[in-house]
């Protein structure tokens, strides 16, 4: 692992790290906050995962974690939202390729052989992390994200329950399956058997038998997507269908951008340091 940058924050550490990813088979680039702690202290892991033509620039820069990450003792992990570089395929559209890897493991060409996100975000990128930051409790960790990475943060919860003790998203895309962004991106990655696209989505995975404790999402009410891709009904009516406690918080004149997440960012991180803290 290669620091490519650090700054001090709120009295911790943001940095920047690059590192070469066996699952991918490319170089990766992700960001962790480490607040200010004792020595020998152990703290929660938080991860964030970023949406759509994002890297892990996006929310370090405008995300406004790291006042809360800080107060509340939080490490706050961000990875990239795709493999990227020379010989890695890529489309000509922001939802598909490189910046839009959906976190699945592809099984189709061109994109087997390096869009393999959810292999690093659930293996590979876990092990570095507990490997090179000792003060992370990997036996304490949550998971969060945006639109696409909300998807990412949902399904990866909802199939491993044990591992993230809390989930929540902003503005996430619930049922890719039944929207365009995913009604593109699935059958690209997965084939055409719509049984390969329900491990990716969460409402199937609710209606499958996945079960988390508990969900709290945010969504704009003036999201643009709010409709046609998002779709937080459908979460809704699964999650009462399973008895799974969700709140929904729409919240009136917020769109889908940096704006809306920077807002509502620190009670996220509050949060889940509740649900952590034990």
């Amino acid at each position: 692992m290669e620091q490519v940058s650090a700054a001090k924050a709120f009295g911790g550490v943001q940095g920047v790290y690059r590192h070469a990813s066996s699952a991918t088979g490319t170089e990766m680039v992700f960001s962790v906050y480490v607040p200010p702690h004792a020595k020998g202290a152990t703290l929660p892991v938080l991860w964030y995962l970023s949406g759509l033509t994002c890297t892990h620039a996006n929310v370090t820069e405008k995300g406004e974690y790291r006042a809360a990450c800080a107060e509340h003792g939080m490490i706050f992990v961000v990875p990239d939202t795709s493999p990227r570089g020379e010989g890695v395929a890529n489309d000509d559209g922001y939802d598909m390729g490189q910046g839009a890897g959906f976190y699945v493991d592809a099984t189709e060409a061109p994109w087997a052989p390096h869009f393999r996100m959810r292999s690093y975000i659930e293996t590979e990128l876990p092990a570095l992390i507990a490997a090179e930051f000792p003060m992370a409790d990997m036996g304490r960790q949550g998971i969060t994200g945006h639109s696409m990475g909300g998807h990412g943060a949902l399904t990866i919860a909802l199939r491993n329950p044990r591992r993230f003790a809390s989930v929540s998203a902003f503005a996430p895309i619930v049922a890719p399956s039944r929207v365009p962004w995913g009604q593109k991106a699935l059958p690209a990655y997965l084939g055409a058997d719509e049984a390969a696209w329900r491990p990716y989505d969460a409402v199937s995975l609710i209606e499958d038998g996945a079960r988390v404790t508990e969900l709290l999402v945010d969504q704009g009410g003036a999201d643009s997507f709010l409709d046609s891709q998002l779709r937080p009904e459908l979460l809704a009516a699964a999650c009462e269908a399973a008895g799974i406690p969700l709140t929904l918080r729409v919240q009136p004149g917020y769109d889908h951008s940096y704006y809306f997440i920077s807002t509502f960012m620190a009670e996220h991180v509050a949060w889940h340091a509740e649900r952590l803290r034990g």
